[in-house]
């Protein structure tokens, strides 16, 4: 069994989220580094080092062009074999809010294998999912509860119902076809879904963006790959809930499954 598990949380001009998941990947008992995108496109080898990659959530460039899409170009262009070769090795990948933004627009999530490239493969020419701006056109800054939608995702546990905060203009996931989206869900792609404090899916409030299928996060068919918008990093402590003071429960936030259950993932599987 593997002691130590590290963890590279990749940083870009515009991402304000990096500390945040290195305490709560140090929280889950992992060792966290985080390195510029620059220093891992001159040596993509350094990847071989670590077993789990994190892509945090923030405004990578402005999203200037579209929410991830430079830092999306960026990983296609110069990082695509490395990062294969990271998910080909059995480690894990994790995209929180921007960060999921960009692994849709490089193609590794969802990773089905639609018109050219395969599962798993960056750059997919044929991308069968993307997120697009919000259906009421603002900036969202919230929280929500998540009902987890797959077994098949090392992340998650597949019956909990968690409450994280979101904070996004452009959160709406949406598919290429109608018949993409029955994929996704028979397939087991879709990691969590927007839900009310009853496990019920609804209208907004209750889908704050209006994406399709109620979709908040997706795996890849591997499930060692998660995208989600929701920010885990940020409820990592009960002090952290905007009830703490009225709430009887005590220990770690929500937000702590899906780091716990990587670092834990890692140690049993390395």
């Amino acid at each position: 069994m593997m002691e130590q598990v590290k963890a590279i949380v990749l940083r870009a001009a515009g991402i304000n989220c990096d500390l945040e998941t290195v305490h709560a990947l140090e929280l889950a008992g992992a060792q966290a580094q985080r390195v510029h995108i620059n220093r891992m496109i001159e040596n993509p080898k350094m990847l071989d080092q670590y077993q789990i990659m994190v892509f945090p959530g923030g405004f990578s460039y402005g999203d200037d062009v579209a929410a991830g899409k430079i830092l999306a170009n960026q990983i296609v262009h110069h990082l695509a074999d490395a990062i294969k070769k990271f998910v080909n090795d059995g480690k894990l990948v994790l995209g929180i809010c921007n960060g999921f933004q960009v692994l849709v627009k490089t193609g590794i999530l969802p990773g089905l294998s639609v018109g050219t490239g395969s599962a798993c493969n960056p750059g997919l020419q044929d991308q069968p999912v993307s997120i697009i701006d919000n259906d009421s056109g603002k900036f969202m800054d919230r929280w929500s509860y998540l009902q987890c939608g797959t077994d098949k995702c090392v992340f998650i546990d597949p019956s909990s119902r968690i409450y994280l905060p979101i904070a996004h203009g452009e959160g709406k996931v949406v598919t290429k076809t109608p018949e993409i989206l029955k994929r996704l869900s028979n397939q087991g792609h879709v990691a969590f879904r927007y839900v009310d404090a009853d496990g019920n899916t609804g209208k907004y409030p209750t889908n704050p963006n209006g994406s399709m299928d109620d979709i908040a996060g997706l795996t890849d068919s591997t499930g060692r790959v998660l995208g989600l918008m929701p920010h885990p990093e940020r409820f990592v402590r009960m002090t952290q809930h905007p009830h703490w003071t009225r709430l009887e429960r005590k220990g770690a936030g929500d937000g702590m499954m899906l780091f716990d259950n990587a670092v834990k993932y890692v140690k049993e599987n390395f």
